[in-house]
């Protein structure tokens, strides 16, 4: 890993961004980069992960219809959209981060996105719409109700790691 310290960071102005960048193979995936950023003055954050040779766009779809599947490893890159019908679509935007993870960690950041979206909502509706939709996650993470993820991404960065889930082009 390749650390660097002490760098400027372009929010505060502050000399306390730390740079990090790890090569690592990914099982089923290949060689990917993981890069990070972090500021101890303002707390801003921020990783990708991109991989180290390029790819074809892609489309995978999983249907999540029991616990096991909570288990499910997802790499999604910065620049993927996700989409859970009927509960959100992620778009990728300057922010965007990418990540590794399974699909219980991806429900739990849903579920903490939506929790986010509507503190301080004064909309009873929105409020209410917001509860349902943790409601059904929290469901689907018991293996009550069952979930299909969808991850489209044009520089072909993105997987969900197992013979379940459906790859196609995009």
């Amino acid at each position: 890993m390749v650390e660097l310290t002490g760098q400027n960071c372009n929010f505060c102005g502050e000399n306390k961004l730390t740079l990090r960048e790890e090569e690592i193979e990914i099982p089923y995936f290949g060689r990917v980069f993981v890069f990070s950023m972090e500021c101890t003055a303002c707390g801003y954050r921020k990783s990708d992960v991109e991989p180290a040779e390029s790819k074809e766009p892609c489309k995978y779809t999983l249907e999540v219809s029991s616990e096991d599947d909570l288990n499910i490893k997802i790499i999604k890159s910065g620049e993927a959209i996700l989409k859970i019908p009927h509960i959100i679509t992620v778009e990728p935007g300057p922010a965007a981060n990418g990540y590794v993870t399974n699909v219980e960690g991806l429900l739990e950041r849903i579920k903490n996105r939506i929790t986010s979206s509507v503190e301080g909502e004064e909309d009873p509706a929105a409020k209410k719409k917001a509860k349902n939709l943790i409601k059904k996650l929290n469901k689907v993470l018991v293996g009550r109700e069952p979930l299909k993820i969808i991850i489209e991404d044009p520089t072909g960065h993105s997987a969900i790691v197992s013979d379940k889930a459906q790859k196609s082009k995009l």
